[in-house]
């Protein structure tokens, strides 16, 4: 199987045994970061550092000038990715023989919703979600989109990975996060996702809802979670919750503007990119699912794109609604964390890799070869020799 490995321009540069050492795990492939979100990140090997504060979400490129005169437009990284940083990474990775993919973060940016709060999901509460931009909004949608293409398609890159292309939620690790003290549960966490942002209240009333209404259903549905019951799992507790026909009108809502925005960017991508250059979202299954992996249809997905990425650190589960598509020459890659001291399983890599291609997987990925220890690294070479 195909395998490819994260890392960040930081894990490379300045540190010129890692392209060797990257190539050395037996993967074939990297999908270096080239736009992304902040973060606190550990180098355990890098010869100057041993941690990067990225202070805010930020390319690691020079823009170019399709962002003139715009309100919306990306952040260039501070010294924790100077200049072409996903540039210098990106050749010396390719120099070690190893191909290059992009990994674009989208819609996930708490720069941006702190100095545009206008563009942040607002819950029914009327609490905003910084880190979430409203991927209705038209303004937004179109930054996106022209986010996507341009960060995607790098110098070298023979494709990318689009990551938090579509709704985010209240799930986000910010600092000192203090939010797991009530189990939401499937069910909840969607009803703290349904943003009411003037864009998203005329989308509820296109849809028969009256978002007044709609916002004060919620808040009634969610205050025996405050209390302490537990919903049902799954969708059958969202219309437990909110009531069946209500649910459907905002999941129809939601879907179509997560579903027309990833065509538009998949489309923007394809417009900018070489023949052949690849194509994969970051994805979940459950089209009501929201975060770095937001919920898609299968099928229609993979009408779109040229595959996934399927989070299995649950499990190779999610995998199977992409696999009974059939759809031939498909990329379906199990992503898999191989960072012990973050819960991934470096140990246990070649059984559920073994697991994954039985449930149909093409490839798998590997999270995170930067922020890994010597040790999970050794793991992983063991594994993928045998493969």
């Amino acid at each position: 199987m195909k395998a490819s490995a994260f890392l960040y321009p930081w894990d490379v540069n300045g540190d010129p045994e890692a392209p060797g050492r990257t190539a050395a795990l037996g993967v074939h492939q990297v999908t270096l970061a080239a736009a992304y979100h902040s973060t606190r990140a550990l180098t355990p090997r890098h010869p100057r550092h041993r941690i990067v504060t990225a202070e805010h979400a930020a390319v690691l490129y020079p823009t170019d000038d399709r962002w003139a005169g715009r309100e919306l437009r990306p952040y260039a990284a501070g010294d924790w990715a100077p200049g072409d940083a996903y540039g210098e990474a990106a050749t010396a990775l390719a120099n070690a023989g190893l191909e290059v993919h992009t990994w674009v973060v989208l819609a996930h940016n708490s720069r941006l919703g702190a100095e545009h709060p206008a563009t942040s999901v607002v819950n029914a509460y009327g609490d905003r979600y910084p880190w979430a931009p409203c991927i209705a909004q038209p303004a937004t949608r179109a930054y996106l989109v022209d986010l996507a293409a341009e960060a995607a398609v790098r110098p070298g890159a023979r494709g990318t990975e689009l990551e938090s292309l579509g709704w985010y939620g209240l799930q986000h690790l910010h600092a000192h996060d203090k939010t797991g003290g009530v189990p939401l549960g499937d069910a909840g966490q969607y009803l703290m996702a349904l943003c009411f942002c003037p864009t998203c209240r005329e989308g509820y009333g296109a849809q028969g809802l009256d978002p007044d209404a709609l916002a004060a259903a919620v808040r009634a549905a969610l205050e025996p979670l405050w209390q302490g019951t537990v919903a049902d799992e799954g969708w059958a507790g969202v219309e437990k919750l909110l009531g069946s026909q209500t649910a459907a009108a905002t999941r129809a809502w939601r879907d179509e503007s997560a579903r027309t925005l990833q065509e538009a960017a998949v489309a923007a991508v394809r417009v900018a990119a070489p023949a052949g250059f690849q194509v994969l979202l970051h994805a979940d299954p459950v089209t009501y699912h929201v975060g770095a992996n937001p919920g898609v249809d299968p099928a229609h997905i993979l009408s779109v794109a040229d595959g996934v990425v399927v989070p299995c650190a649950g499990g190779p589960g999610l995998l199977t609604p992409f696999a009974e598509q059939g759809r031939e020459g498909a990329v379906i890659a199990a992503n898999f964390g191989v960072v012990l001291g973050m819960g991934g399983s470096p140990g246990t890599l070649a059984s559920d890799a073994a697991r994954a291609r039985e449930l149909g997987a093409t490839e798998i990925r590997l999270y995170h070869a930067g922020l890994a220890s010597d040790a999970d690294l050794a793991a992983v070479r063991e594994a993928l020799a045998g493969l």
